[in-house]
This record gives structure tokens, C-alpha cells and sequence, in this order.
């Protein structure tokens, strides 16, 4: 399937490999006519459902960000895959893919690389490009993000994003400004994201250069709930990381999301999105009979994830991840807020001002700095900290505090400790945040592989893209019959007729009409309409649909109302 469908994208106009003038560049493709289209129409209607619908907002931030940024997130220092070089060819390749595609092991990438190592020994595991042994060669870690300046010389290093929410995540302190500082709210990004892959395979599923929409939703997780009722009844196969653990080989399983909830499958909040995403996976054309919701084992997990449920789709017979849904935590805003000047916090108000015991110090710094000299203001710091963790340390005649691995004893009596009441009108908290994201590129594959077709149709052989209509690039062709006798002109002016009426449409005049039809139908165009010598007399056009390639005749002035009443139930169904 993947190389007639591989195959029908680059004819068709949908996708193909870029820079093939200079004998191209693995990991990089480009969107023709018709995949620009499509792609356009799925990111809209992902805007539609996660962003207008949910009432979030967007964003557009750089793909471009500095070194500092990723230092916090911590991508400069975890965000890696396992790379082993054949030592004949000097090839590269992804080691924990090897060990899949030669062992039954499906997740190798959660796997310690020492162990990795050990089973390339023990299987003899050969390079793909040489056929060399690959035993006892050393197996390192490959930071996947690509790296460059910022300006002029060396000074500035920064990268291409590997994610677009560092972009949301590093503006929180203005964001939250746009939100009026009121949790929860949603910030989303469409965007492009770089993973320099080891090994970019499957045309766009592994690719370097990528589309993410991605929401981050933060919310107050001791009181914000999401709206459950509104997806309570949505059922959805679950395969959880107790199931894929089970000995007695444990299976997807249909639950509801209201009972996958009550049960404690699956965290509200995640439920909540999988609710969600179900219905828009099986409205853009996901066949949801190869569809999953797989948890993440806890080795799987990323280094910001508490809790993770992928959305999968069975491809070629591989279960391929579309969308992670992560609890995210406060990890990401709690360590930009370490690593940065800015507060990635929110005032929590109180319903009732309280009034509350807060130990404090006041040290008398004629004392500290004629006795600590330099040491007195980091010991004042120390002392600061103290009061708050172990305020009964001062219980005593004397305090101590350990400064660059040096301890000082300071008399309690010039620490200024005292326990003072004080009235507090809320508190800072730190957002925790829910992450829906989704894969764009994989998404177009997907649905372009769950729409192929191959059937039969007068005696030959068709193939066909049977695409929702409100997804597909292209809703209708128009054909004359002849490019003659004025039945181009006449075409010409119904192409114009309905673009004026806001369809995308085509015009062929090429071939013969059954070979247009043909055409059309690998392109996954709903509806043809064909212009014969009929039509110059009683002004009627044939209306061909492409699933059934059934046809009937509509008068012109009724083509466009006819035309949206058609695709109307398709889209509804």
C-alpha cells in the first residue's frame, strides 16, 4: 500500500522529495497543488475544533529560539535517540530501530543504551547499507536538534525549535496578561518543527522538517475540571499500560470517557481531549477501526510527562502515533521560571482574605559583617530561607547555615527571627498544563492511506481517494465534453460560476471524459461536472459523484445549491 499510495501522491500533486535538482535531501518534502490544499483544509478544521470551539487562543512564535531556552526545557540535554556508525561505510543509523526490526522488541527506544549494545552483539545485528557486523560497536546519544547562530559569528549559538509549545511556554509571563491572569485558558501554535532524525523513513511519517499543532492548556489542578459532559458518551478503544504489561496479553478495550474516568483509567483532564479528538479524527476521515488510544508505559514517558495517551492508526500494519496527549505538569513553566527573570506564575485570589504566621528575619548586619565579612550577605540569604523551611531551627542560642560548603554559626540574637501574622489575599501558583499534540504531516498520510481505494469500474480498473468532501483539495471538475463548438467557453464560465459560490474547482479539457474522470477521482474530487451539447440547448450539466459514480442531470441555475445540499450530507454523515 505505502508505495502505490507514495506513488500516487507524486503524480497526483499531493507530496514528494524535496530538492530532487541536486539529488535531494532525505527528511525533507514538499506539499504540491493538492497536498498544500489538503493540508490547509485539515489545519483549518483543526483550528476550528481546538482553537474556535474550545475557545483558546493562537499564536505565532519564531522557529528560531536560543540556546537558553532549550537549556531549561532541557532538550540540550535529553533530547536524544541512540546512533550507531557502521565502522566499513560509516553509515549512520537509529541503533534502537535495529534492534525492532531485527527482534520481536517493539519499544527499544526506552531501553538503556549499554543494553542496546548488548543486543546488537547478541544477534549480530549487520549494517543495513554494507552488511557489516555491527557487534561491539559503540552505540552513542544524538542530540535531534538542529543547531545554529543567532547573527553574526559564534557568540549567540541558538536552534530550530524541535517543538512549537517552547514558544508558547517561554511567553506565558505575557500570555497570561491576554487571559487577564484567569486559569484555565489554552494557548495553540500551527507551526513548523525540526528533529535532525537519524534515519528519516516512511515519506512524511519520520520526516526532519514538520508541522505541529499543538495546544498547552493550563489550568489550576487542585480546582479546574474539564467540561466531561460533553464528551462523557464518546467511545473510544483504550489500550493501557496495565494492559500492554498483562502476562495474559492484555487488549484494547471500548470504554466511554465518562467510565474510563469514573474508573480511573484515564486522567479527567486527558479524557477530556481524547473525548474530543475522537470525533474530529472520524470527521476529517480517520478510519476509527484502525484507530487507538495507547497509554505510555512508565519507561516510556518524557522527561517533562507525568502521565501520556497517544492516538495510533494502523498503517501498513504498523501502529503509527498521529497525537500525544500529555499531562505536562508545571514542569516546563517551573523551569523557565527557574532559569529566567520573569515570573511563570499566577496570583491566585482568595475568596476571603486569611491571616497567617510567616517566620521572618531581620539580621543585624553590624554584627554579621564585622564577624562574616564577604560571607554576610549569602549567610543573610541563608538565614532567609531557613526561617521559611525549618523555622524551629532558631529555637536554640545559636543557627547554622552552610555557605559554598562552609558552615557559620550565628547567634539567634542578631538573626532579627521573629513570628509575625500577616494577612494574604491569595497566592502564586504555579499552572499545571494539558498538551494535545498533533502531528500535521502524519495526519495528511493518514487519511490520504484510510481513503485509498482500488476498484473496479466498467470493466477496468480504478483507484480512487474516497475523501471527506469538506477535506478534500479539490470539491468539483468541470469538463466539456469537446474543446469545441463552445462547450469549453460554456465550462469556462460554470468554473467561474461556482468559484464565485466558494468551491475549489477544476477545469480539464485533456483526454477523453473517462479518463478525466479517472483523474479526478486519485485526486479524491467529490463531484465532476461535465458540459455536453445538451447543454447549450436546455442549459443542464451531468453531476457525477465519485464513490458511486452515479450520475444525473441538474439544471445549471440549481448546480450550486445542488452541489452544497450533496456535500452537506456527505459531510454530515
Amino acid at each position: 500500500m505505502s508505495k502505490e499510495l507514495v506513488e500516487l501522491a507524486k503524480r497526483r500533486g499531493y507530496f514528494f522529495p524535496a530538492s530532487g535538482a541536486y539529488g535531494g535531501t532525505a527528511g525533507f518534502y514538499v506539499y504540491g497543488p493538492q497536498g498544500a490544499a489538503l493540508k490547509r483544509n485539515l489545519t483549518d478544521a483543526w483550528r476550528e475544533c481546538f482553537v474556535t470551539q474550545e475557545g483558546h487562543m493562537e499564536i505565532d512564535a519564531p522557529t528560531v529560539m536560543p540556546e537558553a531556552v532549550f537549556e531549561a526545557s532541557g532538550h540540550l540535554d535529553g533530547f536524544d535517540d541512540m546512533i550507531v556508525e557502521c565502522p566499513e561505510c560509516e553509515a549512520s543509523h537509529r541503533a534502537d530501530h535495529l534492534v525492532e526490526d531485527a527482534t520481536e522488541i517493539e519499544d527499544a527506544e526506552s531501553i538503556p543504551i549499554p543494553e542496546i549494545e548488548e543486543l546488537i552483539a547478541e544477534d549480530d545485528l549487520q549494517c543495513p547499507n554494507c552488511g557489516s557486523s555491527l557487534a561491539g560497536v559503540e552505540v552513542s546519544a544524538f542530540n535531534l536538534m538542529f543547531g545554529t547562530n543567532i547573527g553574526p559569528g559564534s557568540s549567540s549559538p541558538g536552534y530550530l525549535r524541535p517543538e512549537t509549545a517552547q514558544g508558547i511556554f517561554v511567553e506565558f509571563p505575557r500570555l497570561k496578561e491576554y487571559a487577564r491572569n484567569q486559569l484555565p485558558f489554552g494557548v495553540t501554535q500551527i507551526g513548523r518543527a525540526y528533529r535532525n532524525e537519524i534515519s528519516p523513513r516512511r515519506s512524511i511519517i519520520r520526516v526532519r522538517e514538520f508541522t505541529q499543532a499543538e495546544l498547552e492548556h493550563f489550568i489550576d489542578p487542585e480546582t479546574d475540571e474539564p467540561s466531561l459532559s460533553e464528551v462523557a458518551d464518546v467511545e473510544v478503544p483504550l489500550y493501557s499500560a496495565t494492559a500492554q504489561e498483562s502476562d495474559s496479553s492484555g487488549e484494547i478495550e471500548m470504554w466511554s470517557i465518562g467510565d474510563a474516568v469514573e474508573e480511573g483509567v484515564v486522567d479527567e483532564w486527558i479524557a477530556y481531549y481524547l473525548g474530543v479528538a475522537a470525533n474530529w479524527y472520524d470527521r476529517i476521515g480517520v478510519d476509527m477501526d484502525r484507530f487507538r488510544y495507547r497509554q505510555h508505559r512508565p519507561n516510556e514517558l518524557s522527561h517533562y510527562s507525568s502521565d501520556c495517551w497517544d492516538a495510533e492508526v494502523e498503517l501498513d500494519g504498523n501502529w503509527i502515533e498521529l497525537t500525544g496527549f500529555s499531562y505536562r505538569s508545571d514542569y516546563d513553566l517551573s523551569k523557565h521560571g527557574s532559569y529566567s527573570d520573569e515570573e511563570f506564575t499566577i496570583f491566585k485570589q482568595y475568596d476571603e482574605p486569611i491571616t497567617v504566621e510567616r517566620p521572618t528575619v531581620d539580621p543585624d548586619m553590624s554584627v554579621l559583617g564585622p564577624e562574616f565579612g564577604s560571607a554576610a550577605a549569602a549567610i543573610t540569604d541563608e538565614l532567609e530561607r531557613l526561617a521559611q523551611e525549618r523555622p524551629d531551627a532558631f529555637d536554640t542560642e545559636q543557627v547554622t547555615v552552610s555557605v559554598d560548603g562552609e558552615e557559620y554559626a550565628v547567634p539567634v540574637d542578631a538573626t532579627g527571627f521573629a513570628v509575625e501574622e500577616v494577612t494574604e489575599s491569595g497566592e502564586h501558583i504555579t499552572p499545571h498544563v494539558i498538551e494535545p499534540s498533533f502531528g500535521i504531516d502524519r495526519l495528511i498520510y493518514t487519511v490520504l492511506e484510510h481513503a485509498y481505494q482500488e476498484d473496479e469500474v466498467d470493466g477496468e480498473e480504478r483507484t480512487s481517494l474516497a475523501l471527506r468532501p469538506d477535506i478534500a483539495p479539490t470539491t468539483v471538475g468541470v469538463f466539456p465534453l469537446m474543446a469545441k463548438d463552445g462547450l469549453a467557453d460554456r465550462a469556462q464560465e460554470i468554473v467561474q460560476y461556482l468559484r464565485n459560490a466558494g468551491f475549489e474547482v477544476t477545469y480539464d479539457d485533456s483526454g477523453a471524459i473517462g479518463r478525466r474522470y479517472r483523474r479526478q477521482d486519485e485526486i479524491g474530487t467529490p463531484y465532476c461536472v461535465t458540459v455536453d451539447y445538451d447543454s447549450l440547448d436546455d442549459d443542464t450539466v451531468t453531476v457525477r459523484e465519485r464513490d458511486s459514480t452515479e450520475q444525473e442531470r441538474v439544471s445549471v441555475d440549481e448546480l450550486s445549491a445542488h452541489l452544497t445540499a450533496r456535500l452537506s450530507d456527505q459531510t454530515d454523515t
